[in-house]
């Protein structure tokens, strides 16, 4: 059956419109992370995956880093064992860091590796293990209190800190025409695997790859103002701004500050966007308005 001629022509229209934007990617590494309410139905799964298979075949480089803390969750209540957070970070020991390996780089790294896979795509999975891509260190929480003489130091077990990136494991792929999935772990100077957020190592990873683009995928429209309203083009000076006025707070806060670093080190933007909306990768990539809030270094 063939497009009524208003349909044709709207998706005549929707198809040119992408043009520049193609043309202003091609080639261009662009930082995708992937996780929580993105990565929960099908139709949203799918989605992504689609929008993935299609940035490749035109042209552009995506990078997946992806998260699954709600995944971990699952299993670590199945065996029975409780999870503690402390300041947002979920404490690992050594059984929980089994865990975080088994659900991140085996059970949720090939399922996206798979999903990308089922739409025609060619996609490689790894963790940052493979390769040494990532390197980490421990990361020691500092809590600040009056009535303490001296700062308490928090351990939180195996959470890790990026001190570096191989970016030679991921151009090799690039190259080789796939599409690079990273499970966000890392492995220390001491042999010890570090689970580590994923919001931080896809910043990390954009900084090193020189991405064009980064698009972190939350569960809320992007970064709002005073009023609750979404703000959709911030410059650093804005962003600080809003930081400062205490607008910007909560966990919102360490995506924002994943974004200015990403920003201040190379990467041309860095876009908060709502994971719930359908082919949010392509409406932040392929039009001028995008739905979330796009950060750049402009000074505005």
């Amino acid at each position: 059956m063939s497009l009524s001629p208003s349909t044709a022509t709207e998706t005549a229209r929707v198809l040119a419109d992408a043009l520049p934007y193609i043309q202003r990617f091609y080639g261009k590494t662009i930082v995708l992370k992937y996780g929580g309410a993105a990565m929960v139905g099908e139709s949203l799964q799918s989605s992504f995956a689609k929008d993935v298979v299609l940035m490749k075949l035109v042209g552009m480089n995506p990078v997946v880093v992806h998260g699954g803390g709600p995944q971990i969750g699952e299993v670590l209540a199945r065996i029975g064992k409780e999870t503690e957070f402390i300041e947002g970070m979920r404490v690992t020991d050594r059984e929980t860091m089994d865990v975080v390996e088994m659900v991140l780089g085996g059970l949720v790294n090939k399922q996206i590796v798979h999903l990308i896979g089922s739409h025609g795509g060619r996609a490689v999975g790894l963790t940052g293990k493979d390769g040494n891509l990532i390197r980490a260190r421990k990361l020691t929480l500092r809590r600040d209190s009056p009535e303490l003489k001296a700062p308490e130091i928090i351990d939180i077990g195996h959470v890790g800190e990026v001190t570096s990136i191989d970016a030679d494991v991921v151009n090799m792929l690039v190259q080789g025409d796939f599409i690079p999935v990273i499970a966000p772990i890392g492995i220390g100077e001491d042999g010890q695997s570090y689970n580590i957020n994923a919001d931080l190592v896809a910043g990390k990873v954009a900084e090193t790859l020189n991405a064009e683009k980064l698009i972190l995928l939350t569960n809320t429209p992007g970064v709002l103002d005073a009023q609750g309203e979404l703000l959709t083009n911030l410059g650093i000076d804005a962003v600080q701004k809003l930081i400062a006025d205490d607008v910007i707070k909560g966990g919102m806060l360490p995506k924002v500050r994943c974004a200015l670093d990403a920003v201040n080190n190379g990467v041309t933007t860095a876009t908060i966007s709502d994971g719930r909306v359908q082919h949010v990768v392509l409406l932040e990539t392929f039009t001028r308005e995008g739905v979330g809030t796009m950060i750049s270094r402009k000074n505005s």
